[in-house]
């Protein structure tokens, strides 16, 4: 099979949709298939990649650390009628999202779209952001997948939400998969040493983008709290993003930069090694549409307490693997589930061993497997592009929107003069 991905985010970003397309591709290519990942160029360049056709971008748009495609597309239909593609997966449904979504159309193939994202989660990265530009983001993204064969959601709770939100072509659960033999072989002493961390000192960690949809400033105050409570704790938080100034001088306020352990971003055996020198995982996000994160860390060893967003208690299993707050929890009470864990040795194991059979269910073989079966049952019920659906009702979406965001933007441009003058 020959499956032509199209992304706006891809290594060497870290995040969680670069990190899953890069996954599948690999693992793709490892059960004999072939694949081609079209996204967009990124500051810094991985020399002698293959099978990726890159398209220029603006990159690090906004500060988001994300790269966004310019209106010129380069190569990209040649790229495509060169590597004749069996299907079309989309990662989004802007930008390079609507790239493949017409050259789906255009070719008569049949085209997967994984809803990776809550994407009204993320509306704080435009300059106008409102109530409108949050429903306008569920509009687009509910539309774009009504144009689709099928859609794959991360997890069961993406899947009812979206169906609640109109989503009515096939949504099939398909999370992302991980290496659980690579994060399961980290060194944790290998990193508490480059570091500086003691060997016997509790080690609370977090990965990820430190940005604002992540919950960090919650998270961070709760941390603090905690090693106030256990003196000889340390908290590593590993990633980087626009909030890490803000989350570094709220620990120092606290007298903890000592014990506060900021790594930047982390890729390969050192991400490995860090997830493996973690005692506690913590993560306190409610933007995830799925526990990726959390499997990575669970397959180095570390239970996991998380707020109970989309996506986390397909992986969480409240005190069997880590504990599971409401998404309402006061900081207090996730503060007091740290320091409880923190002081039972014993449950800090029971949970890792099961932390670590969680993330073997969730191996990249598995999931990549079962992704390819969707595949198959998306080309064999593909038989044509029927007028008066797809992309044209797609357009009409669209169409919809750029008009009230106009209306919208005389009526702000309206009232700030009004102000102003």
């Amino acid at each position: 099979m020959k499956i032509a991905m199209f992304t706006n985010t891809y290594l060497p970003h870290v995040g969680g949709v670069a990190r899953s397309v890069s996954s599948f591709a690999e693992a793709y290519r490892k059960l004999g298939h072939e694949c081609l990942v079209i996204a967009p160029e990124f500051e810094e360049s991985i020399p002698d990649e293959t099978n990726v056709y890159r398209v220029p971008a603006i990159t690090n748009f906004n500060d988001s650390g994300f790269s966004f495609q310019i209106p010129f597309l380069g190569n990209v239909s040649s790229q495509l009628d060169a590597f004749e593609p069996d299907l079309i997966h989309s990662h989004h449904p802007f930008l390079l999202g609507d790239t493949a979504l017409r050259s789906a159309y255009t070719r008569n193939l049949p085209i997967v779209f994984t809803h990776h994202t809550l994407y009204e989660e993320y509306t704080n990265y435009l300059p106008f952001d409102s109530d409108f530009t949050k429903k306008a983001a569920i509009e687009l993204a509910t539309g774009y997948a009504n144009a689709c064969s099928m859609v794959l959601a991360p997890s069961k709770s993406v899947q009812e939400l979206i169906r609640e939100r109109g989503v009515s072509v096939p949504v099939r659960v398909q999370p992302t998969g991980i290496d659980v033999d690579f994060f399961a072989n980290g060194q944790g002493e290998r990193f508490r040493q480059a570091y500086g961390i003691p060997d016997n000192a509790p080690l609370i960690g977090h990965v990820g983008r430190i940005a604002q949809e992540k919950n960090l400033h919650y998270l961070a105050e709760a941390v603090a709290e905690a090693l106030a409570a256990a003196p000889e704790a340390c908290f590593a938080l590993v990633g980087s993003g626009e909030e890490e100034e803000q989350i570094r001088e709220l620990l120092q306020s606290k007298g903890l930069e000592k014990r506060f352990v900021p790594t930047g971003s982390l890729q390969g055996e050192e991400l490995a090694d860090a997830y493996a020198s973690f005692d506690l995982f913590a993560f306190a996000s409610l933007s995830e549409t799925q526990g990726l994160v959390l499997a990575e860390a669970m397959a180095g060893g570390a239970p996991v307490i998380a707020l109970d967003g989309p996506g986390v208690s397909d992986v969480l299993q409240h005190e069997k693997n880590g504990i599971l707050l409401s998404q309402d929890a006061p900081q207090a009470e996730y503060t007091q589930s740290l320091v409880k864990l923190l002081s039972a040795p014993a449950k800090l194991k029971e949970y890792a061993s099961a932390a670590q059979e969680t993330a073997r269910q969730l191996s990249i073989q598995s999931t990549a497997a079962h992704a390819l079966e969707l595949y198959q049952e998306c080309i064999g019920s593909h038989e044509s592009w029927i007028e008066g659906t797809g992309i044209e009702n797609f357009d009409k979406v669209i169409a919809s929107l750029e008009g009230e965001l106009q209306l919208l933007k005389v009526k702000t441009a309206t009232v700030t003069s009004a102000i102003t003058d």
